[in-house]
């Protein structure tokens, strides 16, 4: 099977210079029933690669022009790609294991390599691979049937408190609140998870169209007010005269900002939440400023890491500034922070220009 033809189903990919070599791998993954694409050179590897993923890559790592480091680099840059797994094949020294796995390359094979030994890496990479595959299936499938009880719940509850089945006391009433209050953070919570299951996953698409970040800053702080009312808080806005238009996914940058601004509100007891729009050289600027609990030195080294959780009894389940990170990285931006114990806290995007 060539790397011309449209391929149909699961296949390797076995890239490497030398003819024999490549003669040498086909058949040998071929005894085991496996179907065998063939790739000469590193761009060819990658052409075919985006044209249709295989379930596993065989990479030589000695070729003239791209090497098999940079494809494998390329590789695992590519967002758009689901998980492959690469096994490099090399005749190198110890040192080259160490570029390889920093590159991203899962396994290495030496060269000369027994047919068995080749057969028996394959067979283990390919269970990686189906072990990846199933969890970001379980994930998938996790969250979709957790969700669909809950909204259903909620809408039953809402026709209860309506007395829709009878009357309601103001007691019970209370108690629904309570229930639907806690089956949304659920929800909020699962919608959380998925979004950042696909950003890990590189499945994530996103519409990169003009945003004008003053209006739509407006649009959250506006929606985000009665919180703060509700907490004695001044919430306010300034913004500099003509912030240029930046490139981004409208519906995940708000989601980015409406989730700084609501922790702000959260951890704020007293004082103000400050959001402030701005621009210098080459980006524009958001800040989002609170006079809340502040975050320990320790806690700001860790506090955008996957599942990382406060030691406060508001934090939540360290899954909302993850995801934050990963929007703002998909738009080639940066997020930092800088706070001081019971002084507040001030979270800063930086977003590059259009």
């Amino acid at each position: 099977m060539s790397v011309t033809e449209t391929v149909k189903g699961n296949y390797i990919l076995a890239v490497d210079d030398i003819p024999d070599n490549l003669l040498l791998v086909q058949l040998a993954l071929e005894q085991e029933g496996h179907h065998v694409v063939l790739a000469h050179n590193g761009e060819t590897a990658l052409k075919q690669i985006k044209q249709a993923p295989p379930k596993l890559i065989l990479l030589d790592v000695m070729m003239p022009g791209m090497d098999g480091y940079e494809v494998t680099r390329r590789i695992r840059q590519d967002k758009n790609l689901p998980f492959i797994p690469i096994l490099l094949v090399t005749a190198r020294e110890e040192s080259s294991l160490v570029e390889g796995l920093d590159a991203g390359a899962d396994e290495f094979v030496r060269k000369p390599f027994q047919i068995d030994e080749l057969q028996a890496r394959v067979r283990s990479m390919l269970r990686l691979k189906e072990t990846i595959d199933q969890r970001e299936n379980f994930v998938s499938c996790l969250t979709h049937d957790l969700r669909t009880p809950l909204v259903a719940a909620n809408r039953m509850l809402d026709l209860i408190s309506q007395q829709a089945f009878g009357d309601v006391t103001c007691e019970q009433k209370e108690a629904i609140a309570n229930i639907v209050g806690s089956n949304q953070n659920m929800l909020e919570m699962l919608n959380t998870l998925l979004e950042t299951h696909h950003y890990e996953l590189g499945q994530k698409i996103l519409s990169f169209i003009p945003v004008n970040l003053q209006q739509l800053i407006s649009e959250v702080v506006i929606e985000l007010e009665p919180l703060a009312i509700e907490k004695g808080i001044e919430l306010q806005h300034t913004s500099e005269n003509d912030v240029s238009e930046i490139k981004g996914d409208r519906l995940e940058l708000r989601r980015l900002i409406t989730n700084l601004i609501g922790n702000a509100i959260k951890f704020t007891d007293t004082g103000s939440v400050k959001v402030s729009l701005s621009q210098k050289e080459s980006a524009v600027l958001v800040q989002v400023e609170d006079s809340g609990i502040g975050i320990s030195p320790q806690e700001q080294q860790t506090i955008f890491q996957r599942y990382h959780q406060g030691n406060h009894r508001r934090s939540g389940k360290g899954l909302g500034l993850y995801l934050c990170q990963q929007i703002i990285h998909a738009h080639q931006g940066k997020i930092t922070v800088s706070s001081r114990l019971g002084k507040g806290t001030t979270f800063t995007l930086s977003i590059p220009k259009t």
